[in-house]
This record gives C-alpha cells, sequence and structure tokens, in this order.
C-alpha cells in the first residue's frame, strides 16, 4: 500500500482484526492518500440523518479538499482509522489535536478532537466502540492524554458510545450542542467494559459457528466415500435441523442433490443466506472457496481440509493467507486440519465432523486441538457414560486443528454463557495467550468446572501450526498458575474423563472427609490409602462382607450420607457369584436412590470387572443438576432393594459414576475436592493492603532515573537497598571484604557476632558446600575463617568474601518476582537450599498478590511444614513473610519497569525475618496487551 507521512513512517502495527458485537469481523487500519475512493463510496452510503449528526448540518457529498482533509494525516496530530470489510469502509473515525482555545496544535498538546461516522446497514454492531478503543490506544501512543466530542443531543446512539466506555468523563451543555470531555488513561471501569464487550463479541462469534440456521458443505464428493461425502452424511443423519447444502464444482450443471441434500456448484448459486461453510477441497482449492462464501456472506468457516501449518513452512505461509483472507470478508475459521464441530441441542443436532456418530446429549463441553485426541475423547465418553447406556452426554464439540483463529479462548467465551453446559474439558496442546486464558479461566471457573490437561508438555516447542507467544515459565509454573486460577489440571487423557464425570454427574463435596463401604476389606484398603495420597481425610473402611445384599448397600450408604463428619462417599463392590445382570440392576438401583436422598454429597463407586454395574450406574437420562430436596422430601425414607423392581432411572435421577480402579476414583475426587475448596475461597478472594510507609512516587522518580541509563540494567547493591527500602523491604547490609584486614574493619562497623559469606556465583547461596561461616564472635574467628576459606575455594578475589552482621535464627526462604511477557508478573515462594531446588519445590502466584494469596503461598509448598513447627521446632513469623510477599507484590504491580526481584536468603525467625541478599533487575516492561485494544491475534 502506498502511504503517505509528513513526520511518521506508516503505522503498521495499527492495523488489527477486531470481533464485533454480532460476532462478525472488521479489519482496524490507519486511513491513507490510497483511500481517496473508499471514502467517497463509504460517505455514498450513508443516510443524510448520519451526515448531519455528523457535520451538524446538511451535507450530501465530500469536497474534495474535504476528501484531501480525510485522507492526509501525519499519524501524529492527526490521525484517521477505518474499520473495513471485505476491503470497503464501514466506519471511520479521526482525531485532531488541539490547543487550550481548541484550535489545531502540535505537541505537547495532550488534548484531541474525535469523530465518527458508521455507515448505517453497520449501526448497532458495535464498531464505533471498537474503533474508539483502537484510536484511544494510538492517542495515547502520541502523547494525548484527553479526548473532547461534540455531539447532537439527538445523536443518542454517538453519546451512548462515549458514556459506556468506562473512561473518566465530563459532560455539559452549550449552543446546543453536548460536549464531552474524557481521560484516555485506563480505569478499572474501562477495562471491565472492554473485557465484557470483548466476551460478548467472541462468544457470539462462537454460537455463529456452532448454532447455524444453514449450512453449505464446500467439497461434498459426487461418489461415496472422502471426507467431504462423509461429513455430509454425518450432518445429514444426525438429524441437523437446519437447511444443509451439498457443493463441488464438479457436480453436472442440472445435478440438483446429493443423497437427498440440495447440491449447487458454488456456495454463490445457493438461494438464500448461508451461516456455515464446511470447507474440505484441498488446499490449494480453498482460497476459491472462501472467496465464493465470502461474496456470498457466510458467516464461518470450518475448514477440514489439511496442508497448512501443518505441512512445513510453505503451508504455514498458506495458512496465513487463509486467516487474512477469511477475515476480509469479516468470517471467522475453525481449523484448518481441523476434524469438525457438533452440537447435540435438540434445536441444532450438528454433527460436521467426521465422527460417524452424533454423541449423546448431555452437559459437557469438550475442546481439543487435536483430532486423534478428539476422537478419544468422544469415545471414552461414550465408553463411560455418554454410550447406549448411560447418558452422560455432551453439549458441544470443538476440533480446532491448527487453531489458527477460533482458540480456547474464545470457546470458553462461549461456554460461560452456554445454557447447556455444565463442566466444560480442554484438551490443549498450547496456549497462544497465557494471560487471557488465565482470566477467562478463573471467571469460567467460578460458575462451572474446567478440567485441562496440556499435551506437549516437555517437547520444548508448539504443534506445527500453532502461533504461541513466548514464555520463560516453566510448565511447572504455568500449571501452578492455572491451579490459581481455578483450573482442574489434570496429567491424562483418562483423568480428564474421569473428572468430567464425576463433576457432571454429582454435587461438589463441602469438605476433604471421605467414608470409604464396600463388600471387600482389600478393596477398600486401597481406597484408604489412595485417599491419604491425594491428601484427603478418609474415616476407616466399613466392610460390609462379601455376603452383603443390595439392602445392606443402601442402608450403609444412607447412614453414612446422614453422617455430618463426611462430606463423599466412595462405594467399593466386588462381584457376587451367580447374581450376574439382574444383581448389578438391584446394587445399582440401592445406590442411586440411597444417594437421591442425600444429593448435596457426592458418591463413587470403585468396581472390579462389573461392566453390568457400570452401565446400571449410568442408566438416566439427564445430567443436569438437580434441586436439593426440601425439608419434607428429606424426610421420606427410599424403600428397601426388593420392593423396587430394575428399571431404568427416571428423567434427573442421581447419576453416580464408576471407576475400575480405587486410585482413579479417588484421584478424581480429590481434584475435585481441591476445586470445591477454590470455589468457597474465590466467592471472597482477599484484598491487596495499603501500607502507608510505601514511597511510591519515590520509586517511579528513582526507576526514571536508573533507566535512563539503558534499556536494561541488574542494579547495584546500594540501588537495590534504596529501591526496596522504598516499599519497606529492608536488607542487612553486606560488606566487601577483599583482605583479612578489610573483614576485620567491616565486622567492626558492623558489631560482632558476623558472618563472612563467599559470594562467588558457583558458592552463592550454596551453605552445604562450606562457602560461609557463621557466628564469628571475636577478630581471631573472623581470621581464622578468612583463611579456612582461602585454603579450601581459593584466592579472595575468586571468592569475592563479605562480611554480615548475624541475623536470628530461622528458616532460610527465597522470594523471586518476575515479569513473564506471556503469563504477567509472578510471585513464587519456596524454601532456600539445594533440596528445594532438585524438588522444584516453589509455590507461584500471579501479581497482584491478595493477603489471602499470600496466605496460601507460603503454605503451598511442600516443605511447608518446616515453617509451623515440624518435628517440635519453634514456629516461624508467618505474619512477617506474608507482608514481605504482599510488598514485594506491590513493588512490581506498581513499576512494571521492575521486571525481576530476588530476595535470597530470607531467614524467617519466631519473631521478624531478615532479608540477606537481595537483586532487582530493570528494563523496559513487555506490552500489555490486555490493558490496550480488543485485537485477534495477527497474521
Amino acid at each position: 500500500m502506498q502511504t503517505s507521512s509528513d513526520r511518521h513512517e506508516y503505522p503498521a502495527h495499527w492495523e488489527a482484526d477486531v470481533v464485533l458485537r454480532d460476532g462478525g469481523t472488521a479489519r482496524v487500519r490507519p486511513i491513507t492518500v490510497d483511500d481517496a475512493e473508499r471514502l467517497v463510496s463509504f460517505y455514498e452510503q450513508v443516510s443524510d440523518e448520519s451526515k448531519y449528526y455528523r457535520f451538524f448540518a446538511p451535507y450530501p457529498r465530500l469536497s474534495a479538499k474535504d476528501v484531501h482533509r480525510f485522507t492526509h494525516h501525519d499519524f501524529v496530530d492527526r490521525v484517521g482509522l477505518a474499520a473495513t470489510v471485505g476491503g470497503e469502509f464501514i466506519a471511520t473515525v479521526r482525531y485532531d489535536r488541539i490547543g487550550a482555545g481548541g484550535a489545531p496544535a502540535p505537541a505537547p498538546a495532550d488534548e484531541a478532537e474525535v469523530a465518527f461516522l458508521v455507515q448505517d446497514a453497520h449501526q448497532g454492531r458495535g464498531v464505533a466502540s471498537a474503533l474508539l478503543e483502537h484510536i484511544a490506544a494510538v492517542a495515547r501512543e502520541r502523547g494525548i492524554r484527553r479526548f473532547a466530542a461534540e455531539v447532537l443531543p439527538a445523536n443518542n446512539k454517538m453519546i451512548k458510545v462515549f458514556m459506556d466506555a468506562g473512561y473518566t468523563q465530563k459532560r455539559s451543555f452549550e449552543d446546543g450542542v453536548v460536549r464531552l470531555e474524557f481521560d484516555l488513561e485506563p480505569t478499572d471501569r474501562s477495562l471491565a467494559v472492554q473485557y465484557a464487550r470483548e466476551h460478548r463479541a467472541e462468544a457470539r462469534s462462537v454460537q455463529r459457528l456452532l448454532q447455524p440456521g444453514s449450512v453449505a458443505v464446500v467439497g461434498a464428493g459426487r461418489t461415496p466415500g472422502g471426507v467431504g461425502r462423509s461429513i455430509l452424511g454425518n450432518i445429514r443423519d444426525a438429524g441437523y435441523t437446519g437447511r444443509l447444502y451439498a457443493v463441488n464444482r464438479a457436480f453436472p450443471e442440472d445435478q440438483k442433490e446429493l443423497d437427498g441434500v440440495p447440491a449447487c456448484r458454488s456456495v454463490r448459486d445457493i438461494d438464500g443466506a448461508v451461516d456455515l461453510a464446511v470447507v474440505t477441497v484441498p488446499a490449494e482449492r480453498v482460497p476459491d472457496a472462501v472467496t465464493d462464501c465470502g461474496q456470498h456472506g457466510v458467516q464461518g468457516l470450518v475448514v477440514i481440509s489439511a496442508g497448512y501449518a501443518d505441512s512445513g513452512p510453505e503451508g504455514r505461509e498458506r495458512q496465513r493467507a487463509l486467516v487474512r483472507q477469511a477475515r476480509t470478508y469479516g468470517m471467522r475459521i475453525i481449523g484448518p486440519n481441523a476434524f469438525g464441530i457438533i452440537n447435540t441441542s435438540p434445536d441444532v443436532r450438528l454433527n460436521a465432523s467426521l465422527a460417524p456418530e452424533m454423541p449423546r446429549p448431555g452437559r459437557i463441553g469438550l475442546f481439543a486441538q487435536s483430532g486423534a485426541i478428539g476422537i478419544a475423547l468422544l469415545s471414552r465418553l461414550h465408553r463411560r457414560g455418554g454410550g447406549v447406556t448411560g447418558h452422560t452426554g455432551v453439549s458441544t464439540f470443538v476440533s480446532s486443528g491448527n487453531r489458527a483463529d477460533v482458540s480456547g479462548n474464545d470457546v470458553l467465551q462461549y461456554w460461560y454463557d452456554d445454557p447447556e453446559t455444565d463442566v466444560a474439558l480442554m484438551y490443549l496442546e498450547s496456549i497462544g495467550n497465557p494471560r487471557k486464558f488465565t482470566r477467562l479461566a478463573r471467571r469460567t471457573a467460578a460458575a462451572k468446572p474446567l478440567v485441562v490437561v496440556q499435551g506437549a508438555r516437555h517437547g520444548g516447542a508448539a504443534p506445527q501450526g500453532h502461533a504461541v507467544r513466548a514464555t520463560r515459565l516453566p510448565h511447572a509454573t504455568v500449571s501452578a498458575l492455572l491451579r490459581q486460577a481455578g483450573v482442574i489440571r489434570v496429567d491424562t487423557i483418562t483423568d480428564l474423563v474421569d473428572a468430567g464425570l464425576l463433576l457432571a454427574r454429582q454435587p461438589l463435596p463441602a469438605g476433604p472427609r471421605v467414608a470409604i463401604l464396600g463388600n471387600s476389606e482389600s478393596l477398600g484398603l486401597l481406597t484408604y490409602d489412595a485417599c491419604l495420597s491425594e491428601g484427603l481425610r478418609p474415616h476407616p473402611p466399613l466392610d460390609l462382607t462379601t455376603a452383603a445384599s443390595a439392602d445392606d448397600f443402601h442402608a450403609a450408604l444412607s447412614r453414612t450420607l446422614a453422617d455430618d463428619t463426611c462430606d463423599a462417599v466412595v462405594v467399593t463392590a466386588i462381584p457376587t457369584v451367580g447374581e450376574g445382570a439382574a444383581g448389578d440392576a438391584a446394587l445399582a438401583e440401592a445406590l442411586r436412590s440411597a444417594a437421591a436422598a442425600v444429593p448435596t454429597k457426592p458418591v463413587l463407586v470403585v468396581h472390579v470387572e462389573l461392566g453390568g454395574l457400570a452401565e446400571a450406574l449410568s442408566a438416566a437420562t439427564s445430567t443436569a443438576p438437580q434441586a436439593a430436596p426440601g425439608p419434607a422430601e428429606e424426610a421420606v425414607p427410599a424403600a428397601p432393594a426388593r420392593q423396587r423392581p430394575a428399571v431404568r432411572a427416571p428423567e434427573g435421577a442421581h447419576l453416580i459414576p464408576a471407576y475400575p480402579a480405587a486410585e482413579r476414583a479417588v484421584r478424581a475426587l480429590g481434584q475435585v475436592v481441591s476445586y470445591a475448596q477454590w470455589r468457597r475461597e474465590a466467592a471472597d478472594p482477599g484484598k491487596v493492603p495499603e501500607y502507608e510507609d510505601i514511597d511510591e512516587k519515590g520509586a517511579a522518580e528513582q526507576i526514571a532515573g536508573l533507566l535512563a541509563r539503558g534499556q536494561g540494567l541488574t542494579l547495584g547493591a546500594e540501588e537495590t537497598f534504596e529501591l526496596l527500602g522504598r516499599y519497606g523491604v529492608h536488607v542487612h547490609r553486606a560488606l566487601p571484604a577483599p583482605t583479612p584486614d578489610d573483614a576485620v574493619a567491616a565486622a567492626r562497623a558492623l558489631g560482632y557476632p558476623v558472618a563472612l559469606k563467599a559470594t562467588a556465583p558457583h558458592l552463592r547461596h550454596r551453605a552445604d558446600l562450606g562457602g560461609v561461616r557463621l557466628d564469628l564472635a571475636d577478630e581471631e574467628q573472623l581470621r581464622r575463617a578468612y583463611a579456612e576459606l582461602s585454603e579450601l575455594f581459593g584466592k579472595p578475589e575468586e571468592l569475592r568474601p563479605v562480611v554480615q552482621g548475624m541475623a536470628p535464627r530461622g528458616v532460610d526462604t527465597v522470594v523471586r518476582a518476575v515479569i513473564d511477557p506471556a503469563a504477567g508478573a509472578v510471585l513464587s515462594f519456596g524454601l532456600a537450599g539445594a533440596a528445594t531446588q532438585l524438588l522444584g519445590d516453589m509455590a507461584h502466584r500471579l501479581i497482584p498478590v491478595t493477603d489471602r494469596d499470600a496466605t496460601s503461598l507460603i503454605r503451598s509448598v511442600r516443605t511447608a511444614p518446616l515453617l509451623f513447627g515440624w518435628r517440635g521446632s519453634a514456629p516461624v513469623d508467618a505474619a512477617a513473610l506474608e507482608e514481605l510477599l504482599l510488598r514485594v507484590s506491590r513493588l512490581v504491580d506498581d513499576h512494571p519497569e521492575v521486571v525481576a526481584v530476588t530476595l535470597e536468603p530470607v531467614v524467617v525467625a519466631p519473631h521478624g525475618l531478615s532479608v540477606l541478599g537481595a537483586s532487582v533487575r530493570l528494563a523496559p516492561p513487555p506490552a500489555r496487551d490486555d490493558l490496550g485494544p480488543r485485537t485477534l491475534p495477527a497474521y
């Protein structure tokens, strides 16, 4: 594109794709001199009323002077942006920098006048709101801090755009015009508005894909077999409720149908709207298909075709071109290389996938980036409860393939609102935007469970075709942050299904107390041990003996559920010789009826080779959560098992998940117990405390002065002590001791007793290597220790010895904070020492950390008992440690230029703590795209 710039080059980084309120997409880009014809065409399609609102007078056409003014920008004081679909303008926004009197002015003037114009056909789609976010970000980049806008009182739509944006603003009325002034600095409210709009738009974009009113399969073959023909048959056989079309350029001109489905040679030949196109043609023919779809107004694409980024560099460029082409027409893409999508809702019944059978309807949402894993998930749910014997089925299924456009984040936005989905299961091979995923996961998990298994954890690279932001955090840290956000993190597909079935079928437990009962003492003991391993609190198993009947199980389970000291029950069962299917059905009904009487406690069954029991326990027709019975209902006892016929459970029955091994059942229960605890705590997340002694302004000035030296630097000791001290973190000084005499002088200045430490990189923080001498009471001991270290490790210049005053004895810990470009700011805590490093025993929280986060952080490491009186030792001052964590969190949150902080060791004593070592690194902070305007990933 040719560009014009009086003072700056064309700002290509301002270009972005956005999702609009109705789920369609538009491209936002700067307006240039090449856009004169587009601008005139756009203006001709705007109504006279909209023109009047823009110019406050009848303005039927733009003059040549107007066109020149609106297409010539310096990208600093005069900026224009356009929203485009299909390469044509649908809306424009412009700002002009002004001075105090409202006249045009150059920088350093920090105010600008802003004005919008939206084509009438696209009003109500949220175009103006999206443009406001982008022009505000551009203005901030160019040093503009405030916008002013003059609007006619009758222009309610535009007034609402400004008023709803969430910025701090002032409104006045003069000479028949409403004048709005608002600061452009993001506020909590403006970010909340932005996130809410993002949620509505992305959820709607997925809804358009999963709930289409009409579908065209592009590439449906003329002969049986083949991907396109198979998907066409799958959609038809599933009973899709909308209009279905078969499309293939190879069809004879007189062919009107295929397998009973209307047939056309091109999507453009279809008489009527097409909401979704499933593209199955070879990759080289996909661009023509996308063009046909875009010109016909198709809303979204599922691209099954392979041969994109999954096939190497050439395919990766082909994938980028595909996304750019689809977005040109406002379409979103699932795929390419996708397995397909499924929606089991009776109102839709869409199986636009390679799965030959439609899954049973249910309450579980499935997302898989891999088609093979998607098949495995559907298959396991089918066998375990989604097949002919059970109804723990699927609400929606999305296989994203190369995840070029629609991602797990988008699907989470949809599931959050979807009344048909109660549990979300996700298989992720990569997380493209960890910061956003964590934010969305936290919100989703507060309303419905989210279970995630991540593949390719140790591969070191993202799967082919996945655009992933670079992160320096190890996988264990990312997993810990996901758990902090309420995500149930599991390691295998088996665990994913096990946890999903429990969450879909049973209520959340109120605590970790587990009762165990069954007809096998050995199986009960195995279950007991498994509970202890998962951190649960099991009661001693109740052995009903192998002679136990269905009545015995019913009575025992009823008594156990009525016990206030248990929060969940695991029933263990082994086959009863000679009873067969009838015995399985009787036992299943006995357990189900007892569990239904107390629907507030989860019940799980561990069975050994009892296929019939597993099927019988699943025999119900709904997994929707049931309301707890009222007091009158609770008092009604269930009939004995021998009086109850073994029949199929009625609609809404209490389903009980069955597991073939105690370890699997208890592992799923342990995960759900932890999630339930997180849900309870999330209701009161705590607060970020204020400290009156924090000097935020002084720290900002010091940081600015230090960064003026260069782009990134590690602070010296004095600078580190000063900066940390402004946030109430005081470091014990260590004085250099290059000679024995210097060591003696330092000890006299600090006062005995002292410590002598070697700070060479290979000895630093390695007391186990002998590079530290403690409690040196006088000069003689100090000189002797200095000689010993020199004899053991080399010359003083190699040791870099320092002298430090002794701190009160306690537990050595380490506190770290780092700003990761993908995940954001992370605070980490652990005990100091080689053992902790070897075991990776560190806990992590996202910054800003609340008081509740700090409390849980120090208790999350496996070695936490050492802090709280293990084996009779004195408990440390946990309150002082929590305050230190909160102060470090505040420092990094207030000043994102502080990209890394390490405090090591922090000796926590029974009363107070001592920070004995510290380092701080400063750098320009990574870009925060979550604070900027809404955009789709760039291609």
